[in-house]
């Protein structure tokens, strides 16, 4: 009898440590498997195996809390549901053939801490909801093909650390609010054609007191991290 109801204790055990996400977090998953060409990554998921075994998908409490395909072939866009990862904290897609503009609806992402595209095909305008995220931590967009003005709306994103948009499109003022920003101490915003970077630096480091190379600042990390930035230098051969 023992036996038996031991082993029924460990069987429940296990059933809780492989534990199936939510429907509506797997389907959003299959979104992105199918708008971006899933067939075709580098590291393809086994769509019938559990959802925390799939290669770069964190799971935590039954909910997709991360992630994290950099350099795995995704191609096509983003799926508008996406915003609806409401526990997602890191979404990394850096350095894959991604086309498309940014969804609106990332800016659903409340949890979001990490948002990196480095170096993908996206293109249109950096939207304005993204200033709704405000746990972000860190944005990285750089090496895209992305237009118009950085909105005012980022100067709601007061845990930020890193803003990197290097290598773009963009034009016009970059908003003076970012400068309030406390924990702000990597600005990278070279390669664009923005009207005001040198008054910014005067802003930033009068503001803040933080000790930024805002025209070509490299990304400083820890190693373990996953976040990639690639800057050009001008004085290689």
């Amino acid at each position: 009898m023992k036996t038996t109801i031991l082993t029924c204790f460990f069987l429940f055990i296990a059933s809780i440590a492989v534990a199936e996400i939510s429907k509506q977090d797997k389907e959003i998953l299959l979104d992105l498997y199918s708008s971006t060409n899933g067939q075709k990554w580098n590291m393809k998921w086994d769509l019938n195996a559990p959802v925390a075994t799939w290669h770069g998908i964190t799971v935590a409490n039954n909910k997709v809390i991360a992630i994290e395909l950099h350099f795995n072939n995704l191609s096509g866009t983003l799926p508008a549901s996406l915003g609806h990862l409401l526990s997602l904290q890191r979404l990394e897609l850096s350095f894959n053939p991604i086309g498309g503009t940014l969804p609106n609806e990332l800016g659903n992402l409340s949890n979001l801490e990490v948002l990196a595209l480095n170096a993908t095909s996206l293109s249109g305008t950096i939207p304005e909801s993204l200033g709704q995220l405000t746990k972000l931590k860190q944005l990285h967009l750089s090496s895209n093909q992305l237009t118009g003005v950085v909105p005012e709306s980022v100067t709601n994103l007061k845990e930020i650390e890193v803003f990197n948009v290097f290598d773009n499109n963009l034009t016009g003022a970059l908003p003076k609010g970012l400068a309030n920003c406390p924990y702000l101490r990597e600005l990278v915003v070279a390669e664009n054609e923005f009207t005001n970077p040198d008054d910014f630096s005067v802003m930033v480091l009068s503001n803040t007191g933080s000790k930024l190379n805002l025209l070509n600042s490299p990304i400083q990390r820890n190693p373990s991290e996953h976040i990639i930035a690639l800057e050009g230098d001008e004085n290689v051969d």
